[in-house]
């Protein structure tokens, strides 16, 4: 028998694929905007879903789609059921995913440090040495020493 997490993980990727097809092909609400499925988890004993998901566009399509996958979770579930056979059909709900968010904030931190970079670099580029330039002193000669003790 296969492993719980698995299963769970198998069944949580036909989910994402049911749902991303049955919202292209099926759902035609005009509130639904640019909509992409990106990740399914599901808990242990498959009883819920929890769907993520990103919409392209400004806080009011992402408003709108929200509306609409909400008024549309039942014709989701259904075809869920119908699709996967199993004998409970999860329950679905649906998160925006904060991975675009995440990646304008990296986005931007890489560019604040870009800016450090380059002030550091025209810093150095003119900076010189605070004391002389070759700090260590050069090693004595043996035969200098020789010679003062004969003196």
């Amino acid at each position: 028998m296969a492993n719980n997490g698995t299963r769970a993980a198998k069944l949580a990727d036909r989910i994402r694929v049911i749902v991303a097809e049955t919202l292209k092909t099926r759902v035609k609400d005009p509130r639904l905007g640019f909509v992409t499925i990106t990740d399914v988890r599901i808990t242990g004993d498959l009883r819920d879903a929890t769907v993520f998901y990103t919409v392209y566009g400004g806080e009011d399509e992402r408003a709108e789609s929200t509306a609409a996958l909400e008024s549309a979770k039942g014709i989701l579930r259904t075809e869920v059921g119908r699709q996967t056979g199993v004998k409970h059909t999860p329950s679905l709900t649906f998160i925006a995913d904060a991975i675009p968010e995440g990646a304008r904030n990296i986005e931007d931190l890489l560019a604040k440090v870009a800016v450090s970079d380059a002030a550091v670099r025209d810093a150095a580029a003119t900076a010189a040495y605070a004391g002389e330039p070759d700090p260590y002193k050069a090693p004595r000669d043996d035969e200098d020493d020789l010679d003062d003790e004969d003196a």
